[in-house]
């Protein structure tokens, strides 16, 4: 699915006129002194995103063999495929080396989509879960419901609750929910709009399994920030952020049974947002431990370039052409 030469270009000049200075210079500033020439690279993938790829997540739930046809024939193959410690059968996700979107489909009352459009690597949050038939799982963070939607396509929870704490960001999640998920499986569901820093006090160690997809800086759509007055907020409250992620992963924890694991994911570069959080959580909580995720990660290696040096607990994975996936940050925990 490519752009026709005249609309490259005339997506080419509006794109351009959207980056935001502001956030691009700070952006230099920060990643420049804590990628060095990663940064470069990186840089020139998150602000040309004629170069962004779409990966196909398939509904199993709405299932047509014609689709995955379409797809094999049009240059589409498995995203995810033998040596991952965790891939279920069920778990079904396309992906060209070609930049461009595939058509989205609209969302229409009492019909399942057959597809969601996303960034693969946050599909790597999900797999790293591994949630089993039976388990109740929370998602802290669910808007959009891309993660919630790929859960469901894993393994169907003995419970699953999904929290968004902003009121439009519920509703999108509560229509993606409608749209890719059949009638019968809404009993295993409870959606909620708690925040989520309250959320172990008020259901303590009562999940199996929790995803953290925290509120961060998202870096691509920052870059793309509607005016200065926007991006002068975004940067102001984005010193606020670390401390926002902090409560909720000890919430988290707090709701995790013992022997529970817990992922955190963010879509953003930033050390403070990332390991640094993570780094505060392992330092102050005696009763979680990391998670080696390093066999996931090289399983998925053809796909994704991570940023080298990381811990065995955590990967970044890096944008780059044609594997422009990312920035996505996964991290694994265990409570004891």
């Amino acid at each position: 699915f490519l752009l026709s030469p005249k609309l490259e270009n005339k997506a080419k000049g509006r794109l351009q006129k959207q980056i935001c200075q502001v956030v691009l210079d700070h952006f230099d500033k920060q990643y420049t002194t804590e990628l060095g020439d990663v940064w470069t690279r990186v840089r020139d993938i998150l602000t040309y995103p004629l170069c962004w790829q779409y990966a196909i997540l398939l509904n199993q739930f709405s299932q047509s063999a014609e689709l995955e046809n379409t797809l094999r024939v049009t240059g589409y193959h498995p995203a995810f495929q033998g040596g991952l410690p965790y891939l279920p059968a069920s778990f079904k996700c396309y992906i060209s080396r070609t930049p461009g979107r595939f058509p989205a489909q609209k969302h229409q009352t009492g019909k399942l989509k057959e597809y969601y459009l996303l960034n693969a690597a946050s599909l790597l949050p999900v797999l790293a879960l591994e949630v089993k038939d039976g388990e109740d799982v929370l998602d802290l963070c669910a808007a959009p419901g891309g993660k919630s939607v790929a859960l469901l396509q894993c393994a169907y929870p003995g419970q699953f609750h999904c929290n968004e704490y902003d009121d439009l960001r519920s509703r999108w999640l509560k229509q993606t929910i409608e749209s890719f998920i059949p009638d019968p499986l809404f009993n295993l569901l409870t959606v909620t709009k708690l925040d989520g820093r309250h959320i172990g006090d008020l259901k303590p160690e009562l999940y199996d399994k929790v995803l953290v997809d925290a509120p961060c800086s998202n870096d691509r759509s920052w870059l793309f920030s509607s005016d200065v007055h926007q991006a002068t907020l975004r940067l102001t409250e984005r010193k606020e952020l670390p401390s926002l992620q902090f409560q909720l992963l000890r919430s988290a924890i707090k709701a995790l049974r013992p022997s529970g694991s817990l992922v955190y994911s963010t879509c953003t570069l930033s050390k403070a947002e990332n390991s640094d959080v993570i780094n505060l959580i392992l330092n102050s909580c005696s009763n979680v431990m990391p998670v080696d995720i390093i066999e996931m990660a090289k399983a998925v290696s053809q796909e994704f370039t991570f940023l080298s040096g990381t811990q065995q607990h955590e990967l970044l994975v890096l944008p780059e052409k044609g594997r422009a996936w990312g920035p996505m940050y996964v991290a694994k925990l265990k409570k004891m």
